[in-house]
């Protein structure tokens, strides 16, 4: 059976650790590294929901995209909802790993399979690693075979991630053919990629100021949601543990949902 160590370093090797930006809280969040890890959960974000349902499963280690805790504490107690979660799961046994924006700019991390689902072929980093290792950076840039309707673009896309509705700054019928993609809070990513000459930027969500931005530019802006942009990858991540890891029970998270409803 494999320990938490043995998970730990799968995934530091599968979304280096190192690639996480500054402000990022990533890695073995809670746990102990030579406890053994029989069944494990992916999801985007420990809800009270996932929370639960990983008790209620006898989980040994979620591994969730989103940090639990984020930000630094100074208790653990019951009166609030992440503190609250943290002191259940500690409680049950169950550990806690997160890879965060290491595994967004993973060589095959989320923006490169979201860049590949879209159709690019030899997505490039937007902005590389200081590293100058080849596919490691931050969002994903290229190009796809031929110009293509944005109203295409974004058919493709919901239809590879089961989207619902997706937003939209600029006009259905644009072509487009060179695309950024960040996922997630990605909207940061619009200036770096209008200067590489991107004629759209598919991202999960951005502030109202840069939609006006990329409105003023003349730049797609595509907006598929937080919630879709990411969470097929950790649907990815438990078929690679699967794989990795035979024996182990493995999966996705069915508790949890995109809180946005669209009505």
């Amino acid at each position: 059976m494999p320990l938490i160590q043995d998970i730990c370093d799968f995934l530091d090797d599968f979304a280096p650790t190192d690639l996480a930006e500054d402000w990022d809280n990533v890695g073995l969040l809670a746990g102990d590294f030579q406890s053994t890890a029989n069944r494990l959960m992916t999801c985007l974000t420990i809800t009270p929901d996932s929370a639960k349902e990983a008790i209620d499963r006898g989980c040994d280690l979620i591994i969730t995209h989103h940090p639990l805790p984020f930000q630094p504490i100074k208790k653990i107690t019951t009166d609030q909802t992440s503190t609250r979660m943290l002191w259940d799961l500690i409680r049950a046994g169950i550990a806690i790993y997160s890879p965060h924006t290491g595994f967004d700019s993973a060589p095959h991390g989320i923006n490169h399979s979201l860049a590949t689902l879209a159709g690019i072929t030899d997505p490039q980093p937007i902005v590389p690693s200081e590293d100058g290792e080849i596919q490691t950076g931050a969002g994903r840039i290229g190009l796809l075979e031929q110009p293509v309707p944005v109203a295409k673009l974004i058919d493709h896309l919901r239809e590879s991630l089961v989207a619902g509705p997706v937003g939209l700054v600029g006009q259905l019928e644009q072509s487009v053919q060179k695309i950024a993609f960040a996922c997630g809070s990605g909207g940061t990513f619009l200036a770096p990629a209008r200067e590489l000459g991107c004629e759209a930027l598919v991202t999960g969500e951005a502030s109202f100021h840069t939609c006006l931005e990329a409105e003023a530019t003349g730049v797609q802006l595509i907006l598929l949601g937080h919630y879709a942009s990411e969470r097929f990858a950790l649907e990815q991540l438990a078929e690679e543990l699967e794989q990795k890891f035979p024996g182990t029970e493995v999966w996705a998270s069915q508790a949890e949902s995109d809180p946005i409803k669209r009505v």
